[in-house]
């Protein structure tokens, strides 16, 4: 539960190592629509990982629309013009029935939802509530979702890449970018650029509605049916007070399930924009044969003249210590959190080795707390640097006999001892040779390097991940105790306490 987050140990510095991030020979190109391309050539084995990032997340959403960078990651696999569908014609002709009958079904909601702030109803997702036009609208809806279904050629893409010998085909979203990856095999480049190319400009948004209810049903199992899953998206609401990291990546329930094609096609337009995109090819090919197969699919993307809107709130200072106290059919634990700075900031290689010293099975919270005292069977740290902020976590699980205000106060005393005493040239060593060895391994793998690349787009720049071993091999011990000292204080403090649901 405790672990130290990948990035820590992927973006770690390797000064003795055969193969450093400086070392790695990215090529750099952008198409005239304002596309960037990485490319780095490898001919160790005869396949290329290939990928794109959109800078998109669901911190560019707003209240209303929370979720949708997310159904992004769905509908994108839904097809285009020529992919998914028997019928183009009447698949088009069924999505603008759709869109119809939701707008009617839309009205019906207003009423319901008007009905239920004065009280008259519970709940406007109760069937009991809906008007007799209400269920036949719903009614002429799914006999169009069930029409359209007969046309679709299921899981096209997919197929399309097996034949081609290409695997691993997937996407995933979190609140700075969304990711789209395979790996294909050497002479299937010039595939991928078409497949992409197409998805990019011809996009089909089909079956939109009826995916929103499968999106709340992944909500139900990741959230809502896990035992503190509803907890922890409380208390990551509790710390975020106005930035909008404080909504679920997955989106609220309400905005899931009213969000528009209109609305899809909109942010659609403004973040799959060609300029707003970084592809990312990492394998067995030629650069240059490479970039003009790239350059043929992808330059022909229109570009958009309005840039995608920035993100502009700042998370304020927090006026005072936050305390969330929640039972659960769990184990007890706690979690102190503390708002600390974005991963390109010139404080987050420091937080990196902070937490590392911290955690992992020889970390200072582990042989105090678990080993030497027994007051917890588990506990370890974290830093998660994001794009516009990031937190710094200490947690632990109780042992039996102890609480989890007991693990709270010993977690915060191993911090206090680092604010006073520094830490040793040895812990600081360690760290620096633990991760030396996980970066060698993630750069031997050609995924791993391009997933890492694309890590580094979506916050800034993939220069950050080729200068972030430099940056943490100059932390000194003094550094450690520095941002000790500058971030854990008790007015950013943020602890949620989780006991055990008693039987009835």
């Amino acid at each position: 539960m405790f672990r130290t987050p990948g990035r820590v140990a992927a973006a770690a510095l390797c000064t003795l190592a055969p193969l450093s991030a400086q070392d790695i020979p990215v090529t750099e190109r952008t198409l005239p629509n304002g596309m960037r391309v990485l490319m780095v050539e490898r001919h160790d084995e005869p396949t290329i990982s290939c990928g794109w990032v959109a800078r998109v997340g669901s911190a560019d959403e707003r209240p209303g629309i929370t979720g949708i960078a997310h159904l992004f990651e769905h509908m994108m696999f839904k097809g285009t013009k020529v992919i998914g569908t028997r019928d183009a014609k009447r698949d088009a002709e069924l999505n603008a029935l759709q869109d119809r009958t939701v707008g009617e079904i839309r009205k019906e909601l207003d009423t319901l939802r008007e009905k239920a702030r004065r009280g008259e109803i519970a709940d406007i997702n109760d069937p009991g509530a809906r008007s007799p036009r209400h269920q036949q609208l719903l009614a002429e809806l799914d006999k169009l979702v069930q029409e359209q279904r007969g046309l679709i050629v299921k899981d096209e893409l997919d197929k399309v890449y097996k034949q081609a010998g290409a695997t691993g085909l997937n996407a995933n979203t979190t609140s700075d970018r969304t990711f789209y990856h395979i790996d294909v095999p050497a002479n299937k480049l010039e595939l991928w650029a078409w497949l992409e190319a197409d998805r990019l400009k011809n996009a089909v948004f089909r079956e939109f509605y009826s995916e929103r209810d499968v999106v709340l049903e992944e909500r139900r199992l990741r959230v809502e049916a896990t035992p503190t899953g509803k907890v922890q998206e409380t208390f990551n609401a509790l710390i975020w007070q106005a930035h909008p990291y404080s909504w679920p990546v997955i989106g609220w329930p309400s905005d899931i399930t009213t969000v528009t094609r209109d609305q899809a096609d909109n942010f659609f337009s403004t973040y799959y924009a060609p300029n707003n995109i970084t592809a990312i090819i990492v394998g067995d090919f030629k650069t240059e044969e490479a970039f003009a197969t790239l350059q043929t699919y992808f330059g022909g993307i229109p570009s958009r003249t309005t840039l995608a809107p920035r993100v502009t709130t700042l998370e304020p200072p927090q006026g005072a210590e936050q305390r969330l106290v929640a039972t659960a059919n769990a184990m007890p634990m706690v979690q102190v959190t503390h708002k600390t700075v974005p991963s390109v900031h010139k404080d987050a290689a420091a937080l990196d080795v902070l937490s590392s010293i911290l955690n992992g099975q020889s970390g200072r919270l582990n042989l105090e707390l678990v080993v030497r005292k027994r007051v917890a069977v588990n506990a370890g740290a974290g830093n998660r640097g994001m794009k516009f902020g990031g937190i710094f976590y200490l947690g632990g699980v109780p042992a039996p006999g102890h609480t989890p205000e007991e693990v709270e106060g010993l977690l915060l005393q191993e911090v206090e001892r680092i604010q006073k005493e520094g830490v040793t040239g040895q812990e600081l060593q360690k760290v620096k040779n633990q991760v030396q060895a996980s970066t060698y391994a993630r750069m031997e793998n050609n995924a791993d390097l391009r997933d890492q690349l694309a890590e580094a787009e979506g916050a800034g720049s993939y220069r950050d991940f080729l200068e972030e071993p430099a940056r943490l091999n100059a932390v000194t011990r003094e550094d450690v105790q520095r941002v000790a000292k500058a971030y854990f204080g008790p007015e950013s403090r943020n602890t949620m306490v989780i006991r055990r649901k008693e039987a009835k």
